[in-house]
């Protein structure tokens, strides 16, 4: 009899399929084609020696050795994780590459401050970056292909982060009111008051446009978007050119015109708390907790709020 070598990576996918129920929703979520998923899963068959999922109508569901697999994957996976922590613990220095997910302004506002500390302290850590927006940062944390993750959690629209993944709060961002600078606004802007002005904002497709609308929403209006956009330095400068309002965070006043633009605080204050989320085995990394540390020594210093 042959002996069976499993490929972690095309285990990976299998958990995939059975998490999405079915190949084109994993493929979505993993960023490949239909093809390549099915041919994961093929190469996964022949490793084991049977199919792991079989046709059904149009879809596709696990087939008993798929479901045996599935049923093993967590412990292999979570193996993979320790043995690597194993070997870290046993090197006199720390040296790895690891990549972190962010969104925008955590990746201008943020990490060149934990970079910069990881080079004073870990030298051998080498910290790389992908920006992403929500489910997919999720999703390619969970398939191995992020260490690290920046997440995002607004009061007025909250995300059901899946319980796989562990999460250390950084901090609360503030966000405020940006308005071209000649604008009347002042300190104590009540949002309500902006319900006549042409906004700003990104598409109710991602986190911060779902956010912004609920917050107008909960105080009355629905804002009047006259530009859509997701690039919030794009935004602002359209701000600066006295195009509309939007708001800004904290972390995202880093992408502010030097004129044109007045931050102003509202009189009900909006928050939202940053994440860094990995997967539990993650964790027991020491490069990792290095990579953690320096985030969480970074977030006050860029004027996150203890949450």
């Amino acid at each position: 009899m042959n002996r069976m070598e499993l490929s972690l990576r095309r285990l990976r996918t299998l958990r995939e399929v059975a998490r999405e129920g079915g190949v084109n929703a994993a493929a979505a979520t993993l960023h490949f084609s239909p093809s390549a998923v099915s041919q994961q899963l093929e190469a996964l068959g022949t490793e084991v020696g049977a199919p792991v999922i079989e046709r059904v109508g149009r879809g596709v569901r696990l087939t008993e050795v798929g479901r045996v697999l599935i049923e093993h994957a967590e412990v292999l996976l979570a193996a993979e994780q320790r043995a690597c922590a194993a070997v870290e613990e046993a090197r006199q220095s720390l040296s790895a590459r690891l990549t972190v997910g962010v969104f925008a302004a955590a990746g201008a506002g943020l990490l060149p401050a934990v970079i910069a500390d990881l080079a004073a302290r870990h030298p051998g850590i080498t910290l790389e970056s992908t920006e992403s927006d929500g489910e997919d940062v999720v999703a390619d944390l969970r398939h191995g292909h992020l260490d690290l993750a920046l997440l995002l959690d607004y009061p007025d629209a909250p995300e059901p982060w899946k319980s796989d993944l562990a999460v250390v709060p950084l901090g609360q961002d503030q966000i405020h009111l940006a308005a071209p600078a000649d604008s009347s606004y002042g300190p104590r802007t009540e949002l309500a008051a902006l319900a006549d002005e042409g906004w700003i904002l990104s598409g109710p497709d991602t986190y911060w446009g779902r956010a912004v609308r609920t917050a107008c929403r909960r105080v009355g209006f629905e804002p009047h978007v006259r530009h859509r956009v997701d690039s919030s330095a794009t935004a602002l400068a359209m701000v600066a050119a006295g195009l509309g309002v939007t708001l800004v965070s904290d972390l995202g006043r880093v992408f502010c015109p030097a004129d044109g633009v007045a931050v102003v605080p509202l009189a009900r204050p909006l928050t939202r708390t940053i994440l860094l989320a990995h997967l539990p085995h993650t964790g027991e990394r020491p490069t990792a907790r290095a990579v953690l540390d320096a985030f969480v020594r970074a977030a006050p210093a860029q004027g996150l709020v203890p949450a």
